[in-house]
């Protein structure tokens, strides 16, 4: 049981931060929402910023593991193709009801120092993404796949900023054509 109040508090105050902001819930928020009290919260967490570390873990590895299974869903299992279907698997999140921004730019914003633990995750997961593409790029063929990634990974984070301000849906759709002149100058031509 006591395992499940942890994941309960972690799962919660991930959808809590995730709309309403890292300073605007209180611990209060918290136990309200999933229902524990101050004595549970502190047998799992030491303070809440030990909860915003365990929240960030969590949101990596979830979001690593859902854009993996995007880009299968989306492109299939060619690298190539997976790379074309990064804002396809992008304009599906940009249009769900509970888009509310990149999770880690937003932690960035709210932990502005970057010596702050909360922001040294942000910068973290940023680069495990854009390792991820990197990888990605090399089985597709890039001439320089960290280049290609570095690249993608500036188109993204000015998709998912202009999604969550604007709540347009065109925003995937420029993201793609930008991505397809990334593409033709780092992969070689589509074989026939």
């Amino acid at each position: 049981m006591a395992r499940s109040s942890r994941n309960d508090i972690v799962r919660k105050s991930h959808d809590l931060f995730y709309e309403r902001g890292f300073q605007a819930v209180g611990l209060d928020n918290i136990l309200a929402a999933v229902g524990v009290t101050k004595t549970t919260f502190y047998n799992h967490f030491d303070s809440k910023d030990d909860l915003v570390a365990e929240v960030l873990r969590f949101h990596d590895r979830w979001w690593r593991d859902e854009f993996t299974r995007l880009l299968r869903q989306f492109g299939g299992d060619r690298p190539r193709d997976q790379l074309l279907a990064v804002f396809k698997a992008l304009g599906h999140v940009f249009t769900s009801a509970e888009y509310n921004g990149c999770f880690f730019i937003n932690v960035a914003v709210h932990f502005p120092d970057p010596d702050d633990p909360a922001h040294v995750a942000a910068v973290e997961h940023k680069k495990e993404m854009e390792d991820l593409l990197s990888e990605l790029a090399g089985y597709a063929g890039a001439d320089d796949p960290a280049a290609f990634a570095q690249e993608l990974c500036l188109v993204m984070e000015g998709a998912y900023v202009t999604a969550q301000i604007s709540r347009d849906a065109p925003t995937a759709e420029g993201g793609e054509r930008l991505l397809a002149s990334l593409i033709e100058r780092h992969l070689p031509p589509s074989p026939a």
